[in-house]
Parts: C-alpha cells; structure tokens; sequence
C-alpha cells in the first residue's frame, strides 16, 4: 500500500507544473515577440441531402480561434444559408450544419465554398449527389437485412466446413491455420489502407495519421494484454480471437455501408450482395479451424463464435448510418488492423505448438488465402 510520501513524491511534478503553465499564462513573456494569427482550419466532413432543394454542408472548426462563416458558394454563385446555433460563429472544436436552400440535380456534382470572415474559404465538392434518406426505422430495418447477408450468413455457411477439418491430417490442418492467417493478413492490409484514406478527411485537429496509429498499437497492446492472462494459445481462445479480428473488421465493413446508406450514395443490388457473401463466406473456415482437434466442442461456442464474427457487419451499419465520421470510421478501421495483427500471431502460436510454421504447404496456403481475398474483393464496390 502506496505510503503519504510516496503519494507526495507522484504528485509533487504535477502540481510544480500546473503552477508553472499558471505563471506563465499570467506573466505572458511572449506577447512583446508574438506576430499574426493562426490560420483558420474548417473542414467539411460530409453533405446530407434531406430533398432535392436542401443542401446541408456538415462542418467541424479545427482550428484554435473562433471563426464566423460570411458566405456561402455552390458552383460559383452566392447563396443565403444557414448555421446551426445563435449565430454563424464556430467555436474552436464547434460543430455545425450550414443549410443553403438550393435545388440540385441528382448526378450532377456540386461544388460549394464557405467564406470565412476573414477571407479564408473552404471548398468541398459533392459527388453526384443524391437525396439522402435519413435515419428511420425503415432504413435501420434495411441495415440489418443487409448485415444478415453480407456477415452472418457467409460465416455460418464457411462454418459448415468444420466436419471436414475435424478429418485432416495435422499438415492440412496447419494448412488450413496457415490460410486463415492470409485471409486474416488481407483484412489487415485492406483495412489499414482504407483507415489512412479517412485519415485524410479527418479534422485537421484530430491529427488522423497519429490516430490511426494509436488505434493499431493500442490495439495490439491491448488484445496482446487480454491474451496474456490465459494459459497459452488454446484452440478455444484462438478461435475466439480470430472471430474477434474478423468481427472487427466486418464492423467497418458495415460502417462503410451503412455511412453510404445514409448519403443516400450506395445502390446494394443482388450482384453486390452475392460479391459481399463470396468474399465474406471465406472467413467462416477461419473462426472454426482452431477447433478442430477439440473434441466435441460445446455447440454454443460456434454460435458466439459465429455472432461475434458476423453480427458486427449490423451494428456497424446502424453506427454509419447515424455518425457518417471519417473520424469514427479511421479509428474502427485501425482497431481491427491492430486486433487482427494479434490474431495472426496467436494463429501462428497455434501451428508452431503441434507443428512446424515456415513449411512450403504452410507458406503456399498463406498465400493462397491472401489471393483468394483479393480475387472476391474485386467483386465487392461501395
């Protein structure tokens, strides 16, 4: 138990240093040297389009001053608008809507400005537009059907391969592992590029480059954390990490749609849904292959296992579909990267305790699950 002096030894540093930002706020030694201002940082996260004479332009200030916006362009011509609040004026960390009453033809690309009172402006470009449906019962109804499709019923049918794997020699079996882990290693990859092309249209002031790195990382600390307490890499535990990772993933994947939903910028035909299905179908194997040396698992561990992989694709509709964040998409995106780079490690874990990892099989099933992800994604285009 921590005693008074070491309770005072933590503490004295912190409060030495609230006394010192103190002064120095007060003394000000820099306001004879400071010249100019900061620049204003206003970023257009996303426009909504609630009918076809509404367009709603969604900003954040991220800047360190307040900022007041002047006027409004779309296509070069001023238009009255909007702010949401009192008054024009964003403070620093504000969010607000600007709506400009503005008839607008679906398909046809909008570019809009806002003037800053200062002169600055900020553009945004609106891609064929179209009207955006809002947040109903309706659509979230939608989402879930869609979800169902595109996460859980491809998991469940790659999960019928079980009795399969429970009849493979150990060598195919690591095979099986070792595919697993490319299908794992392509969600990674494509899930990591995707965060680091949000990352581009966060909010300057969230600093999207380090928050994707935060997420990964912390990520990885983590799960790797979680992972620690138990009593090495069992079958049981791997499969539900790898369910994890997968359900991880599917969450962003869900996101993505349910944030094009809501933009009213995805048309999910059959075509589509059959593509998601084929490049999802591939994960059920995934969840299940740790367990086939377990004799007679309990049937509730493949419904937890086949809800935590596949019913995230639902939720994350549901969350895209009422946030539409760049932000919130990026940080999602990072945390599955980080959790299924664990994942693939705890897989590798597994071989390498009943087995050799590096064999030629092991290398060409990798590969070969790398390559088969890539092949069905090409199906699938939001």
């Amino acid at each position: 138990m921590a005693t008074t002096r070491q309770w005072t030894t933590a503490v004295l540093p912190l409060a030495l240093l609230a006394v010192l930002v103190v002064g120095f706020l007060a003394v000000g030694p820099l306001a004879g040297v400071e010249s100019g201002s900061a620049l204003p940082d206003v970023t257009v996260t996303h426009a909504t389009m609630p009918n076809d004479e509404t367009v709603t332009l969604h900003v954040v200030n991220s800047g360190p001053d307040a900022v007041t916006v002047s006027q409004v362009l779309i296509d070069e011509a001023y238009w009255t608008f909007d702010v949401s609040g009192a008054d024009a004026t964003l403070a620093p960390m504000e969010r607000a809507t600007v709506t400009v009453p503005y008839h607008w033809q679906p398909g046809w690309d909008l570019h809009t400005t806002l003037v800053l009172s200062g002169g600055a402006t900020v553009g945004h470009t609106i891609v064929a537009p179209q009207q955006t449906p809002g947040l109903t019962g309706g659509l979230l109804w939608t989402l879930a059907v869609v979800g169902i499709f595109v996460g859980v019923v491809p998991v469940a049918l790659g999960m019928l391969w079980f009795p399969l794997l429970q009849t493979l020699a150990d060598r195919w079996l690591h095979a099986v592992l070792a595919f697993s882990a490319g299908v794992l290693g392509f969600l990674a990859f494509d899930a990591g590029f995707e965060a680091l092309g949000l990352a581009g249209q966060v909010p300057g002031a969230y600093e999207g480059e380090v928050l994707v790195a935060l997420g990964v990382v912390g990520t990885v600390l983590l799960v790797n954390a979680a992972a620690a307490r138990g009593e090495g890499a069992t079958p049981l535990r791997v499969a539900y990490l790898v369910a994890l990772g997968v359900g991880l993933h599917n969450l962003a994947e869900g996101l993505a749609i349910g944030g094009a939903y809501a933009l009213g910028r995805v048309s999910l035909g059959g075509f589509l849904v059959v593509g998601f299905m084929v490049h999802n179908v591939t994960e059920g194997p995934a969840v299940v292959a740790p367990l086939a040396r377990e004799e007679r698992p309990h049937p509730a561990h493949f419904v937890a296992i086949g809800a935590l992989a596949g019913l995230p694709v639902i939720l994350g509709g549901w969350i895209g579909s009422a946030a539409g964040s760049p932000t919130l998409g990026a940080l999602f995106l990072a945390v599955g990267v980080g959790a299924i780079m664990q994942v693939v490690w705890e897989v590798a874990g597994l071989i390498r305790s009943t087995g050799q990892l590096g064999t030629r099989t092991n290398l060409l099933a990798a590969g070969a699950g790398l390559a088969v992800m890539y092949a069905t994604d090409l199906l699938v285009a939001i």
